[in-house]
């Protein structure tokens, strides 16, 4: 979130677990991604996890410009959780996090956080590998 009621997202390369206790994750932000001024003034963010029919949501969220028109049209809208951090209605994993670090490292920053809350929901994530999105094969 930026001071007013402007909800800011990314489409991010790198995100991956650290620890399990306590429960830690870390995401890297590009250093001219329009949220990495935000998530360095901010001490709360979410990750959340797309869907495999989100593809357009993730592409959105890789623009350097964003704009509601557009959201709204791919039917991309937010809810506060109990912490109070924007979530996705529709994603897969909520993980509501604590700021608890950041580290620079060379055009990025790797930003920790401590998994205060989870949520999720039944469905395939939507995956990136290899240059393209991807979807896990049906069981």
């Amino acid at each position: 979130m930026d001071d007013g009621p402007q909800i800011h997202g990314m489409t991010a390369n790198a995100f991956t677990s650290v620890s399990l206790d306590p429960l830690l994750i870390l995401v890297c932000i590009g250093k001219k991604a329009r949220t990495h001024r935000l998530v360095a003034e901010q001490s709360r963010f979410a990750v959340n996890v797309l869907a495999e029919n989100h593809e357009e949501w993730a592409r959105y969220f890789a623009l350097v410009e964003q704009d509601g028109i557009t959201a709204e049209r791919l039917g991309i809208r937010f809810r506060r959780s109990a912490l109070g951090t924007p979530l996705l209605e529709s994603g897969l994993v909520h993980l509501d996090c604590q700021r608890v670090s950041l580290h620079d490292a060379g055009d990025h920053t790797i930003c920790v956080g401590k998994v205060e809350d989870i949520q999720m929901s039944e469905g395939q994530p939507l995956i990136f590998f290899r240059g393209r999105f991807r979807r896990l094969p049906k069981e």
